[in-house]
């Protein structure tokens, strides 16, 4: 009878999920978790995506809610395999992406006894999980409504204020996976949710009061106010700050992933701002008064030490959770609501006011042509570099594609250098946490979820933490670019003062790989771009392939670093002279 009780908890669990609207599992093999296993991989309404790397299927979830709107559920054996899946749910915490987290563990009986397998797992995500459940081993003793009401508990926190990755810890009883039926009167407790076909409990969130009335007065009283849209989720928050911007006459500085860089034709899109920044006799002379900051922080370390030297006043933060999202402590006032109903709210209240320095603006719009300009000309003649390839990204990204950028130099030199002449494009990016891990298994849950194509720009070590995960690419249409300057390119740019031998050992780490025959072992096509031009034509083709291929740029670290700094260099004079 114990086989037959895990196996209909697990049902409940799974059924109950499905029609909460996760009809995804993404699984890792193993034994334990045999009965929630069985339970996805029989439902009739579940997608199963099955992979030997924990890691690597946590990360797919997380892509996959990131480009679905709605969470996908995880399961995994007990023991070090939980582990596996911290650094996905780390990332899922910091930047507020819902995971359902289904664990399987061993009994009471068998904790804290040395039995094979068997680690403290309950609390292992701690703080980064919204809420956690340790499930007791099944029993008929049990009312199935527990079983469901914990459901429906846990899916209603994911969803919460933040939303965010929550945890089901299932223990199981040996033996685990029989078809032995319990007695059939264990269900009469739900007959009415069986028959019903919804979830037992449904939970109803009222809308919450913006309260921006004193955010717009504020505001409203400022003649040079800037927008800074950081990293947004959705694309209707994009549009939404785009609508605000061009009524009210605010220039916005747009973050790569900010969902309004690519593809939109706004005068009040700066583009170039984080070059502008390089020019601190300009900006100085062209503060704002006011800042209107929408989302998370933004990449640009150009931005982040300009908040840092001056506080506008009054300096406006709006992210949809509780944290602070003020890594400079400027804030004068924080919007606990959503980006597109607080841009909205500020217009409905400010209307089409004219209140704006019309000198100010136009001064801003011609620092952004003529740094937008001057890099496009000095990558122009530099042959295929870095920022080259993430600025052809930008520029040739076929309409209806997903941009999914890695982390360390990908990220910045898209931000940096991308350009708004290409198509409109989603951009994803994992910079909860900003870690390099996962990168492959989360753009490929992103194709999966929107059933869209995607290119993914990372570099030579984020592939190679990843390496696993070109199992769940195949088949998919999935480009990845892959810079491979051997090691660690971003630490050229940060403050180490060593001899070279040491800042190689520490920080370079040099690897010698290449990456045609990781290509041929999981069976993908593959292409070494040789110039600029090659490089152009064989992206287009792969966007075009409908399948997965891998695209490798090679580099040498010393020569991007310099090449960079020499483009900020001419961008700050070309801005100073403007």
């Amino acid at each position: 009878m114990t086989g037959g009780i895990n196996r209909i908890w697990a049902w409940l669990i799974v059924e109950e999920l499905v029609r909460l609207g996760v009809d995804t599992f993404c699984l890792a093999s193993g034994f334990r978790s045999a009965p929630l296993a069985i339970a996805a991989a029989e439902h009739p309404r579940v997608r199963l995506i099955s992979h030997y790397d924990e890691r690597g299927t946590a990360f797919f979830a997380l892509g996959y809610a990131r480009s679905a709107g709605r969470a996908a559920a995880w399961i995994t054996t007990s023991g070090s395999a939980v582990a596996n899946g911290l650094p996905a749910v780390v990332e899922a915490d910091a930047d507020h992406v819902p995971m359902v987290l289904l664990t399987a563990d061993r009994p009471p009986e068998l904790r804290s006894t040395g039995a094979n397998q068997a680690i403290d797992q309950a609390a292992i995500f701690d703080r980064y999980v919204r809420w956690m459940q340790d499930l007791p081993a099944p029993s008929d003793r049990v009312s199935p409504a527990y079983v469901l009401t914990t459901v429906d508990q846990a899916y209603a926190r994911s969803l919460g204020a933040p939303p965010g990755p929550v945890h089901l810890n299932c223990m199981y009883r040996a033996p685990l996976a029989q078809e032995n039926p319990c007695s059939a009167a264990y269900l009469d407790p739900v007959q009415a949710w069986l028959k019903a076909r919804r979830p037992y409990t449904r939970y109803v969130t009222q809308r919450r009061d913006l309260g921006i009335g004193a955010v717009s007065n504020a505001l409203a009283r400022a003649r040079r106010v800037l927008i800074v849209a950081g990293r947004l989720r959705r694309v209707e928050d994009g549009m939404a700050v785009q609508s605000l911007a061009e009524a009210m006459r605010w220039p916005v500085f747009a973050d790569i992933s900010s969902q309004i860089r690519l593809g939109v034709e706004s005068a009040m899109l700066m583009d170039a701002y984080d070059l502008c920044l390089e020019s601190k006799s300009f900006v100085d002379r062209h503060l704002p008064e006011a800042v209107l900051y929408l989302g998370a922080p933004a990449v640009s370390g150009n931005l982040l030490r300009l908040l840092a030297r001056h506080r506008p006043e009054p300096f406006v933060v709006v992210h949809d959770g509780p944290d602070r999202m003020d890594p400079t402590h400027r804030a004068t006032h924080r919007v606990n609501a959503g980006v597109a109903e607080t841009c909205k709210g500020i217009h409905a209240r400010l209307g089409s006011s004219k209140r704006f320095d019309e000198a100010w603006l136009r001064a801003w719009q011609r620092a952004n042509r003529r740094a937008r300009q001057k890099a496009r000309d000095g990558m122009g003649i530099s042959g295929l570099t870095e920022p080259f390839a993430a600025r052809a990204i930008t520029r040739l990204i076929p309409k209806g594609h997903v941009l999914v950028l890695g982390n360390s130099l990908p990220i910045r030199d898209a931000d940096r250098f991308g350009t708004s002449g290409g198509a409109s494009v989603q951009v994803i990016a994992n910079r909860g946490a900003s870690g390099i891990d996962g990168t492959i298994a989360t753009a490929a849950g992103v194709a999966i979820a929107g059933a869209v194509p995607v290119t993914v720009l990372l570099g030579d070590l984020a592939f190679l933490h990843d390496l696993n995960s070109l199992a769940l690419t195949k088949g998919l249409p999935l480009t990845m670019v892959v810079i491979n300057n051997d090691g660690g390119g971003i630490f050229h740019q940060l403050p180490v003062e060593t001899s070279p031998e040491t800042f190689e050992r520490c920080f370079g780490t040099p690897h010698g790989l290449h990456f045609a025959q990781a290509a041929g072992l999981f069976g993908l096509r593959y292409e070494k771009a040789t110039s600029a031009k090659h490089f152009e034509a064989v992206y287009s083709t792969a966007c075009s392939s409908g399948g997965a291929t891998i695209i490798e740029v090679r580099t040498d670290r010393r020569q991007n670093f310099l090449h960079r700094r020499m483009l900020a260099a001419q961008c700050a004079l070309a801005v100073q002279e403007a």
